[in-house]
This record gives structure tokens, C-alpha cells and sequence, in this order.
């Protein structure tokens, strides 16, 4: 009869691979480090091979403990969902829940929007990480990411929820000194601020229902990877940019924003997407989560009706 894996071992090795520590794993697990540098070496012992390098200093996977370590936490997730699926604290999620999401975003929509996750779900903790830069979320762990934009081919699991525009935005008062531009082309005759957290920095692809699509390069006084300042910049009139809407929706409404070449749409049909690792089975805690968002995020927060 062929052995059984190893299933607590390969649990308790996904627990010091994302933590990156015996003596974390051990302290979270409610167990001896020697317990669970045991559990390891029986590991390695039965692979003949050795998953991690170990100094006094430092801790990290090898290319064996590297392969492991993404099947070892999806194997984690599947045993703790299965437990609360069956079991009856099922009912209460409990736990920890790594969530990604865009650093302009969050703060804006999603931070103020937590307490009331929190109130629903004492006994989850979020461990939030805010950044443009793209996540890979089996690779660092995380259980969930919003997501704007267009999604890449991947094996993760995505739900679109609202649409994303990029509206060209400016100061009432520029487009009064400079005139308002009437076609994609006139954008060159404007200082235009430049997002560089884009595949094409400079570039911006325009699509009309009847006149079809072009591209615009453009230079602009500004170049930065968050679009968070550039609001200061945008209400003295420095300049023009293409700002989500999530950001530029306030100053639009009350009038200090003004939006031109309306029945063109700017950049990359977009939306927000809640994006999971491909693990058919997710714990309660991580489900709780998922289905707040998406009703949080059924259409964009500021809409009324």
C-alpha cells in the first residue's frame, strides 16, 4: 500500500514559508520550533531533497521549497475550508485574510468601507497591503486583490464589478485661457500629465462610436506613478490629465474639475475585478470577505440610484 503524504507536515511547512520563520510558524501553530523543524526535515528526508537554506541569519526557500510552497499553501486553504465548511465555527469566520489592492483606490474607497467588514466580522483580520505595483498573489500569499484594469490571462479567478472610466480632465479656468480641445489630436497643444505606471507611458488610446480609434503621444510637466498628486496640480490649472474616476469624481461634481472630449473614451476599457488564487475551496473567512466586496462594490460608491 502506497504511504499517505505527509499532510501536517506540508501544512506546517506552508506556515514557515510565509512566514519565513521556524520560530514564527511555531508561535502561530501553538507548537515547539522543535516540533515544527521536525515536521520539515521529514519533509526533505522523504524528498530527498532539502526545502529550505538555513544560517543563523537568515531563512529562505530553495528551488525544491519553492516549488513546494505554492501546492503546500493551496493544500493549507483546501484543509481549512473543508473544516469550515463541515464544522460549526464554519459560521463564524475567524482568521487571517491577506487582501491586495491599488494604492489610490484603497484609500479612497476601500479603507472607509473596512469597519464595516470588521463589525459584521470580528473575528477576521485583514492584513492590508496598498500599492500600484501588480501582486502576484500565490507567489506572496495573498488570498484576495482588487484589481483595475484589464485583466491578463491567468489562472486566477476574477469577478468583474464596476467599470472604470478615464475621463480627460482639467481646471474650468485652463480651458478658458487655452480653449477646450475638440478632437483626440488637440491634446499635443496641452500640458499633459503623464501616469507612468502604464504599459505606454506618454500614450493614450482613444476610442469614438463612429470616428473609430487613435493613439496620442504626448509630453507633459509632470510624470509620476500615483495619481494621487496630481489633483493639487490639476486644480491650479497646471495641466490636463487622464484621471479615474474614482478619483476625479468629487472635484467633477462641485465644479472644479471640468471633463472635455466626452464621447471619446480614454485608455483601456477598464474595470474593477476582485481576483483570487485558483483554489477551488476558500476558507469562510476569505469567502466573507469576497462577498462583501462585491456587494460593496456591485457600482461605484458615489453613485445614488
Amino acid at each position: 500500500m502506497a504511504h499517505l503524504p505527509d499532510f501536517e507536515a506540508w501544512a506546517i511547512f506552508a506556515r514557515v514559508a510565509e512566514l519565513g520563520s521556524f520560530s514564527a510558524a511555531a508561535d502561530e501553530l501553538a507548537l515547539s520550533k522543535a516540533t515544527v523543524s521536525k515536521a520539515v526535515s521529514r519533509l526533505e528526508q522523504r524528498l530527498a531533497a532539502p526545502l529550505f537554506h538555513r544560517s543563523s541569519r537568515k531563512l529562505s526557500l530553495t528551488d525544491s521549497g519553492q516549488v513546494a510552497r505554492e501546492r503546500a499553501l493551496q493544500l493549507l486553504a483546501d484543509g481549512e475550508a473543508i473544516e469550515e465548511a463541515i464544522s460549526e465555527r464554519g459560521t463564524a469566520p475567524r482568521g487571517l485574510v491577506r487582501l491586495a489592492a491599488p494604492m489610490s483606490f484603497g484609500l479612497a474607497h476601500l479603507g472607509p468601507i473596512l469597519p464595516l467588514f470588521h463589525q459584521a466580522y470580528p473575528q477576521v483580520t485583514i492584513d492590508l497591503h496598498l500599492s500600484d505595483e501588480r501582486i502576484d498573489l500565490i507567489e506572496q500569499g495573498f488570498d484576495v486583490a482588487l484589481r483595475i484594469g484589464q485583466l491578463e490571462d491567468s489562472a486566477l479567478k476574477a469577478r468583474r464589478l464596476f467599470p472604470v472610466r478615464l475621463p480627460i480632465v482639467g481646471a474650468p479656468a485652463l480651458f478658458d485661457r487655452l480653449g477646450r480641445p475638440q478632437h483626440p489630436r488637440d491634446l499635443v497643444h496641452y500640458p499633459m500629465f503623464v501616469y507612468t505606471h502604464v504599459r505606454a507611458p506618454g500614450r493614450l488610446h482613444f476610442r469614438h462610436a463612429e470616428q473609430g480609434e487613435l493613439s496620442v503621444d504626448f509630453k507633459g510637466p509632470i510624470r509620476t506613478n500615483n495619481a494621487d498628486v496630481l489633483i493639487d496640480a490639476l486644480l491650479a490649472g497646471t495641466g490636463i490629465a487622464s484621471l479615474p474616476d474614482f478619483l476625479a469624481w468629487r472635484c467633477l461634481g462641485d465644479g472644479r474639475l471640468e471633463e472635455v472630449l466626452p464621447d471619446w473614451s480614454a485608455g483601456p476599457q477598464s474595470a474593477l475585478h476582485v481576483v483570487t488564487p485558483p483554489t477551488a475551496m476558500r476558507p469562510a473567512r476569505v469567502k466573507a470577505l469576497i462577498d462583501f466586496l462585491a456587494a460593496a462594490f456591485l457600482k461605484p460608491p458615489w453613485t445614488t440610484s
